[in-house]
């Protein structure tokens, strides 16, 4: 593994870098300073940083030989634990020994870091752009060298972190915490104790499935999740009527800053940063499935995975990372159970696991997606099972991927969906039967998700048929689930307005977007974003002056309003007289 630590001076940087390596019993420490043989403080903090090496770390001087960091880390092996502390100094080196910070110099070192075979790899790097421009010429050329340093080497690391006032962010991936378990309604195998759940090429362009997964983990209702910060959330709507706005304020986008407020635990939430998308696929045989083909949802998945179609671009332009997950297929539900109780075990699994390896990555924001093959019918059924209503009043009109509007499809999906209430009309309305039953792979896959997340207070953003079914099932296993979830428009989809209405997850938009399950909540990310920079941004009002004494309020009015008018720029210019008066 190779990380980035990133901070300004005194930040606690190379403290985190340490802490990272702590647990090596044997560390190759690369020492990029040099000592001054005028400067004693610079030495005192080369020498502070040195008695903090315990006794078993090695060090390697590379201070005055510049062209010696790149040698250690091609020729480090597999068992190796690298610090390398700092970059900075390293740049310094480097141009004192040749004037060379060109880009081939730096792409250089990059490719040495991403050739570097050490078990475990950490650099830390000073984070020089934060601050004003350097007033110098060679200042300006440091800080500029600097970042593209920073930049070249960040993209060979498989983490990167920002360590401000000794308080660390991971920017992107890092070892995250320990893999959190279920509340106590769900015990973990022993197996999964031991040792915890990683995904490996987790980005875009690859797809997961549940053969990815080890042993299950177990699901029963009344699982004990934790709920957003209603104190942070009502602060974080109070403070919006404190901001210095031009206009009346934010309308229907206040929930968004109180929602985010809650779900961050602050009063000034702050824009998502790293949002992901996960996109589930799993299909469907029988009536459910009617006007729908297998080789749409493949070109649609190829899509996500090849980074192409209208998901791929919205996720880039939102700065979206994606997954995509292939999920168990399900049988004709209306015949009999779409999956066994085994592959809802596996799939509430995945999905849990999903999520947690995630919230481990510093993800903020869940979007939830879906591209199989019958997948409506399944969220109409569930949907139309628990909240009793008909099948005919949810299902929306199927559209086959040429555009043409198939009724004679839409028949027999509704056939199929009263076929399936009727076979299971006796049975238990428990959350996991119902994803046996009607649910199939992609519906518990979801689930799983939305209860991990919610154990891991990460929100997410749903807009489709399969995620709001999910949501309802979640809410039976864990009631908490409903508060962190956030819809930006239902679009006009019987089924999710419906059931969004029992969960009570008002939409804050009314577009009527339809542009696949998942693409809508990235369509609308940019401007859930907008809202909270201008809530996190925007100056407090100054507090009211109080009313001089002597004055009641309408004089301290028209005294205050005779100050500024005074004090106005146009106050000393002479009246010009208009020319139509003439």
């Amino acid at each position: 593994m190779r990380l980035l630590v990133l901070g300004g001076i005194r930040s606690g940087k190379s403290e985190v870098a340490e802490a990272l390596v702590a647990g090596s019993g044997r560390v190759r420490y690369v020492a990029t300073a040099r000592e001054s043989a005028s400067d004693d403080a610079w030495n005192a903090r080369i020498a502070a940083h040195r008695s903090r090496r315990p006794e078993t770390w090695t060090t390697e001087e590379a201070g005055s030989s510049p062209e010696r960091l790149a040698e250690l880390l091609t020729g480090a092996k597999a068992d190796d634990t690298i610090l390398v502390d700092d970059l900075g100094n390293w740049l310094s080196s480097a141009y004192d020994a040749g004037g060379d910070w060109s880009e081939g110099a730096i792409g250089a070192l990059a490719d040495a870091v991403r050739s570097c075979d050490a078990g475990l790899l950490v650099l830390v790097g000073p984070e020089v752009g934060l601050g004003v421009l350097p007033a110098t010429a060679a200042g300006r050329a440091f800080a500029d060298a600097s970042g593209l340093l920073n930049q070249r080497v960040a993209a060979a690391c498989d983490g990167v972190a920002l360590v401000v006032a000794g308080e660390v962010s991971w920017l992107r991936g890092g070892p995250g915490p320990a893999v959190q378990q279920p509340a106590a309604a769900v015990e973990p195998t022993p197996a999964v104790a031991a040792e915890p759940f990683v995904f490996e090429a987790a980005g875009a362009g690859s797809v997961l499935s549940t053969a990815d997964g080890g042993d299950t983990l177990s699901f029963s209702p009344g699982m004990e999740l934790p709920l957003p910060d209603e104190s942070a959330a009502h602060e974080a709507a109070e403070r919006l009527l404190t901001l210095r706005l031009n206009g009346a304020g934010l309308g229907a986008l206040v929930p968004i800053v109180r929602f985010a407020g809650g779900v961050q635990g602050r009063p000034d939430p702050r824009p998502f940063q790293q949002p992901r998308v996960l996109v589930l696929r799993g299909d469907r045989t029988g009536g459910f499935a009617a006007g729908d083909s297998a080789e749409a949802a493949d070109r649609r998945l190829d899509e996500v995975v090849e980074g192409t179609g209208t998901l791929a671009m919205l996720a880039a332009t939102a700065g979206a990372s994606v997954q995509a997950i292939d999920c168990p297929s399900a049988g004709p539900a209306e015949e009999h159970d779409a999956i066994d109780d085994a592959t809802v075990d596996s799939a509430l699994t995945l999905g849990w696991r999903l999520a947690d390896a995630a919230a481990n990555e510093g993800v903020d924001v869940l979007v939830l997606g879906s591209c199989g093959a019958g997948s409506d019918a399944a969220a109409t059924a569930i949907v139309a099972v628990l909240t009793g209503a008909e099948p005919a009043a949810l299902l929306g009109r199927v559209v086959d991927s040429t555009g043409f509007v198939d009724d004679a499809a839409w028949i027999r999906k509704i056939g199929a969906i009263r076929d399936a209430r009727h076979r299971i009309r006796t049975r238990s309305r428990d959350p996991h039967v119902m994803l046996s039953m009607l649910g199939g792979g992609d519906i518990a896959v979801a689930t799983g998700i939305v209860l991990g997340a919610s154990s891991r207070r990460l929100p997410l953003m749903i807009d489709g048929p399969v995620a709001i079914a999910a949501a309802l099932v979640a809410r039976d296993y864990g009631a908490q689930t409903r508060h962190w979830l956030l819809m930006p428009d239902h679009g006009d989809n019987p089924t999710v307005k419906l059931a969004a209405d029992v969960l009570g997850t008002a939409p804050f938009l009314s577009l009527k977007l339809a542009l696949g399950e998942g693409a809508t909540a990235l369509a609308a990310l940019p401007l859930v974003n907008t809202a909270l920079t201008i809530a996190a941004a925007t100056p407090l009002r100054a507090a009211v002056p109080s009313t001089p004494e002597g004055l009641g309020e309408q004089e301290h009015i028209e005294a205050e309003i005779q100050r500024v008018v005074a004090d106005s720029p146009t106050a000393e210019m002479p009246y010009v007289k208009p020319s139509w008066e003439d």
